[in-house]
């Protein structure tokens, strides 16, 4: 089955039921299915909701988040206190660790993850990542939350399979011939200036929108961390460290994003609607293996079917979770899209080469 649908290449339509029902050709590429053949996703999504709720892996930690929160931001403060002390590539790798850690802490505060309320969570979240990162919350929260969490890969709702001119969409038919042509040069490439490509799309969020109380705090990330780092250690070694940081934080965050969801199945909004919303989760993630360390690597996105499932269970019970719906998919069959992080990267530079 694993070399089966390692051949598949990751996002040809239905993956459920082409790995049971379609024939494969002499080249052992799967041939594409049409959306009338019946779903074999059962109806029992509350049975294991019940099951994660009634295991307390639905509670919210607020304790732990905001020890979590605390260390982020203290971690920050020792980075800029001790700077004339560290080598300027070793404080940039710091730093990027620790604002890595305050992206997945925003993610999972906006998320509700460590506090039930709501507006206590946006209210913590905003000035957290506007200090650290200089990134948008309401922008995060409409962009992730509303839009790709709501419509997963749904490609006139979900952006974030739309990059490249929709390369990752099952529908894509390569019309631009830079594209395609450079396509592996362009999409690689592009992941070492993830960060600030995202800080970009923040900005112009907010002034769009006119929010001018979060632009303001965005703003004052640039005196706070650049300008106490100019200031201690001068303007060559801040800009080493700075360098350091974006191509050490844009592949960090940006691998692992890309896991989550490209070379995954993707629908137009009237297939969609023939999908319960634990089929569209289910059908249109992927998680990893590799266990502890790549679920801290990852912060948790790892076990991303199971954050689209339950987006609102705490990261740290994210594996428990997944023990249980693997569980459930095996009782009913369904097919759970688990690689390692390594064969999701081929299955995505696989998808990538159709376009």
């Amino acid at each position: 089955m694993a070399v089966l649908f390692l051949k598949y290449e990751a996002r040809l339509s239905h993956i459920n039921t082409l790995l049971k029902n379609t024939r494969y050709n002499k080249n052992n590429q799967t041939k594409r299915v049409s959306m009338s053949i019946p779903q074999s996703y059962p109806d029992a999504f509350d049975e294991l909701k019940t099951q994660v709720r009634e295991a307390g892996l639905l509670d919210r930690v607020p304790v732990r988040g905001t020890i979590e929160m605390i260390a982020v931001l203290l971690s920050m403060v020792v980075a800029l206190a001790t700077a004339p002390l560290w080598h300027p590539i070793l404080l940039g790798l710091f730093i990027t660790l620790v604002m890595t850690r305050s992206v997945f802490v925003s993610h999972d505060v906006l998320h509700t993850q460590y506090f039930k309320n709501k507006s206590l969570s946006k209210k913590l979240s905003y000035p957290f990542s506007a200090f650290i990162i200089s990134n948008s919350s309401s922008w995060w929260d409409y962009k992730h939350n509303v839009n790709h969490h709501t419509y997963c890969n749904i490609i006139e709702k979900d952006e974030d399979i739309r990059a490249l001119d929709g390369a990752f969409t099952h529908n894509a038919k390569g019309n631009s011939p830079f594209l395609k042509k450079y396509k592996h040069l362009i999409f690689w490439g592009a992941q070492f200036f993830m960060f600030p490509a995202f800080i970009a799309q923040s900005y112009k969020f907010v002034i769009k929108r006119k929010l001018w109380g979060e632009f303001a705090l965005m703003l004052m990330h640039w005196p706070l961390i650049w300008g106490t780092l100019f200031y201690q250690i001068g303007v060559l070694n801040t800009l080493i460290v700075a360098l350091t940081v974006n191509f050490t934080l844009s592949p960090w965050l940006s691998f692992g994003f890309i896991t989550n969801h490209l070379g995954c199945e993707t629908f137009n909004e009237e297939e969609a609607k023939n999908f319960s919303w634990m089929e569209l989760q289910m059908r249109g993630s992927r998680s990893l293996t590799g266990g502890a360390f790549i679920h801290w690597f990852y912060g948790g996105l790892n076990t991303q079917i199971e954050h689209h499932l339950f987006p609102k269970a705490p990261r740290f019970n994210l594996l428990k979770v997944q023990k249980m719906t693997k569980a459930f998919a095996k009782k009913y069959d369904i097919f759970y899209f688990e690689t390692t992080p390594l064969v999701a990267y081929i299955q995505i530079n696989n998808a990538l080469k159709e376009y």
